[in-house]
């Protein structure tokens, strides 16, 4: 089954209509998922980016989320849940790298034990149509991550471009329903899809492994030489879950919120007596790259880099994670030449 291009805001608007919805859009010169509609002011949605700048995990992880409040009322002192269960929601054309980095979010938030009450209510209200790459840009390594730009099985729905169509999959029931809502658009058929191939590659095969021995190694006095520490990598990341807790304070009533922080910052692990196990750049340099290639893996089985390539193209300083994943690689065969 597929739909015209040509029908694509048709079925947009019958979809608005039904529910919230969020696309890939310019807005105030950066990209991101804005709401569409025209009560949401974002009209124009643009589905020929590579991905957005700014990842859509704000729509399960607000950057500022209130968690609850306190104070002292006529009744006397008081403390309730800032909890409120969301509507249902659309994240229309969410790239295969976008929609596995969910899935790693879903293993943080969502398993081990640990249910986290806010993530959970706006997971649960999502419906994830992915959009399958028609091309990948120089930054682009998700397949070297395990993850295809053609596939994301972990999405309720697949769109496949073609020249003038979109070839849709519903993946579960959520994406039946929406398939379901757009009937009155949708016709026989198949795209000539081609499938696309990342250029740049990096060899993950045990890097794990190999990492989990170079804790103290003189690789990260090497690798975080250039790191500005700006943190700038963790914001743009689809990924990173960093937060930071804090309150508001006023005379009638508290609010405790949390808001994303960065494990590149030093004061993230300052702790009480001015103690700081992380203090210095190359330890913090080091926790980013040793989580993401090999804490998360040993824990949930999969590497938390899912090869977006983000980090490659706004970085200041130009680190590279594909860099850095060839140097422990190579920095391995050079430590047993020494042997």
């Amino acid at each position: 089954m597929l739909f015209k291009k040509s029908r694509l805001a048709e079925v947009l608007d019958a979809t608005a209509q039904a529910m919230d919805v969020y696309v890939p859009a310019i807005v105030e010169g950066t990209s991101c998922f804005a709401p569409y509609g025209e009560d949401a002011g974002v009209t124009e949605p643009n589905f020929e980016l590579q991905n957005t700048k700014i990842p859509p995990k704000g729509l399960l992880f607000p950057s500022t989320e209130k968690l609850y409040t306190w104070g002292k009322g006529p009744e006397g002192a008081f403390i309730e849940s800032a909890l409120d269960k969301p509507a249902p929601f659309v994240a229309f054309g969410v790239r295969p790298c976008d929609v596995a980095a969910i899935e790693r979010m879903d293993q943080v938030f969502l398993t081990k034990g640990y249910i986290d009450e806010f993530y959970q209510a706006k997971r649960e209200a999502l419906t994830c149509v992915a959009l399958a790459c028609n091309r990948a840009s120089d930054a682009c390594f998700c397949t070297s991550m395990g993850q295809s730009p053609n596939e994301a099985p972990e999405a309720d729905l697949l769109l496949v471009e073609g020249e003038d169509a979109f070839e849709i999959h519903p993946q579960t029931e959520k994406g039946q329903a929406l398939a379901d809502l757009w009937k009155p658009f949708l016709e026989e058929g198949s795209v000539d899809h081609k499938p696309v191939e990342c250029s740049t590659q990096v060899n993950m095969e045990g890097v794990a492994q190999k990492l989990h021995g170079m804790f103290d190694s003189p690789l990260w006095d090497e690798v975080s030489t250039a790191c500005l520490t700006c943190g700038s990598c963790t914001f743009i990341c689809p990924t990173c879950h960093c937060f930071d807790l804090s309150q508001a304070r006023k005379k009638e009533e508290n609010a405790r919120f949390r808001c994303w922080d960065s494990c590149m910052f030093k004061d993230y692990t300052l702790m009480a007596g001015n103690h700081n196990p992380r203090e210095q750049k190359r330890n913090r340099v080091r926790q980013r790259f040793m989580h993401k290639l090999c804490f998360f893996e040993e824990r949930y089985g999969e590497p938390l880099c899912v090869g977006c390539g983000r980090c490659l193209v706004d970085c200041p300083a130009t680190m590279d994670i594909t860099a850095i994943i060839d140097k422990v690689n190579a920095w391995e065969e050079k430590e047993a030449s020494h042997v």
